[in-house]
């Protein structure tokens, strides 16, 4: 039972997963598209027989997660990097199906050991979508891409295709099909000459109530226009809802107001919170007993969030945080040696599997 697994623990759901996956092939079906999962999101190889069912391959943004993809989802494996360095060249030629550039002069510099396989440029549009100046692909000074049609035309014989991103977290179609049709207009000499297109991810095409029937009818159109294969990049999308981080309370303070304190650290097991400045998501927020959940980690702002619950709580309540998978699970660290949660997994069968248990040993090894 989930209830004796020592927390913390992140617990992910294959039949919330699945969720997801079907909307993602609901799109592969009436879109066309092709969607590769993006590995900088959610790299938990151990769903991955599920999510290679409904997927054409992997992501990638380094050489380690390119061989992950390779070795672990198998199918299409798309490696892009913001720079690569000669090491990783030599190692992704031999198993990448795509090698996406940042920039012209890394294509130039690398074009003759890769012009075996699919070879792909970054293109920044200068237009995005996002709530974080942090996440901005299009944020001033970026270095996400080449900014020059003029450039992009210089290489346009070396390519097989381009990518563009520029959503992050975009939940709006209305946004997405404008800037969709501002990128065809203003490229459509580049997109005449190739033979497919990434859009990216950060396109939250699996929320609920999102018009999937017309995120499909673009897509499709946007690739008979020019001719190109279309494939998209989720990561959050593919992850959403499918996994919480469970945790026991450890001690509750007073302080003007109710702490109370658990056994995981956002420091340590759910960064993005920290960077954003956001709180987690809690499954219930109802009810009129009120209390800040902290980590226990020595960071002052080690918080949670604010939440009301139903109960009181006391030394041993387990508190779920809802949603932690993408962008969570990737970035788990030592931070003060607090112990890492372990991934655990609800097959579809309804089955607990502890994938992944962290001990000492790990904590010393990573440190060497």
């Amino acid at each position: 039972m989930v209830k004796k697994i020592k927390t913390p623990y992140y617990l992910i759901d294959e039949k919330k997963l699945l969720e997801n996956l079907k909307k993602i092939e609901y799109v592969r079906n009436f879109s066309r598209a092709k969607l590769v999962l993006a590995l900088k999101c959610f790299s938990t190889w151990s769903v991955f027989d599920l999510m290679s069912k409904y997927m054409d391959g992997t992501t990638s943004s380094s050489l380690y997660e390119a061989k992950l993809g390779y070795e672990q989802f198998g199918k299409e494996t798309h490696a892009f990097n913001v720079a690569y360095s000669a090491e990783d060249i030599q190692s992704l030629k031999k198993i990448a199906d795509k090698i996406i550039f940042n920039s012209v002069s890394q294509l130039k510099m690398f074009y003759k050991e890769v012009k075996h396989i699919s070879v792909g440029l970054r293109i920044n549009p200068g237009i995005s979508y996002s709530h974080f100046d942090l996440a901005d692909p299009a944020r001033k000074y970026s270095r996400l891409g080449v900014t020059s049609i003029k450039d992009v035309m210089s290489v346009l014989d070396k390519l097989n295709g381009v990518m563009f991103h520029y959503n992050c977290e975009n939940d709006d179609f209305e946004t997405f099909d404008m800037m969709l049709g501002k990128i065809a207009s203003k490229y459509e000499k580049i997109l005449r000459k190739i033979k497919w297109v990434s859009l990216g991810g950060g396109i939250y095409f699996t929320k609920d109530g999102y018009p999937l029937g017309k995120f499909c009818e673009k897509l499709e159109s946007f690739s008979e226009q020019h001719r190109v294969q279309v494939y998209l990049e989720p990561g959050e999308a593919v992850v959403t809802k499918s996994c919480e981080l469970v945790t026991t309370v450890l001690d509750i303070v007073k302080n003007v107001k109710d702490i109370a304190i658990v056994d995981s650290s956002i420091e340590a097991h759910m960064l993005d919170l920290l960077i954003y400045k956001t709180y987690a998501k809690v499954n219930l927020d109802i009810g009129e007993y009120r209390y800040i959940v902290a980590g226990c980690s020595c960071l002052a702002g080690d918080i949670f969030g604010e939440y009301r619950f139903k109960d009181k709580l006391k030394v041993g309540s387990i508190i779920r945080f809802a949603d932690t998978a993408g962008y969570t699970v990737v970035k788990k660290n030592w931070f003060n040696g607090i112990k890492m949660p372990s991934i655990v997994i609800k097959r579809l069968n309804g089955e607990i599997e502890i994938a992944k248990q962290f001990l000492y040993d790990d904590f010393m090894s990573d440190l060497s």
